[in-house]
């Protein structure tokens, strides 16, 4: 799966898990610190929609890892 496919799919994950309008565009630079709707409850509900979306499973270390959604990206195509 190319990166972009990736990202579009993450993508839809926020704008369903946080609520965001339809033409939120999430890009590789962003971070929690950017999104404001990103806390500590929709960070889990996120993990739990990115698993079942592209059917991985993340250690609670390779989460804690990320510095922004890149590393996210990373971790997913690391997976496939």
């Amino acid at each position: 799966m190319e990166r972009s496919e990736i990202l579009k799919k993450l993508n839809e994950i926020f704008i369903d898990v946080m609520d965001l309008d339809d033409d939120f565009e999430l890009n590789e630079d962003m971070s929690a610190d950017d999104i404001e709707e990103w806390d500590s409850l929709s960070h889990i509900q996120l993990m739990k929609g990115i698993e079942e979306t592209f059917g991985i499973k993340f250690t609670a270390k390779e989460v804690l890892d990320w510095e922004d959604i890149h590393d996210c990206v990373d971790s997913i195509e690391a997976k496939l």
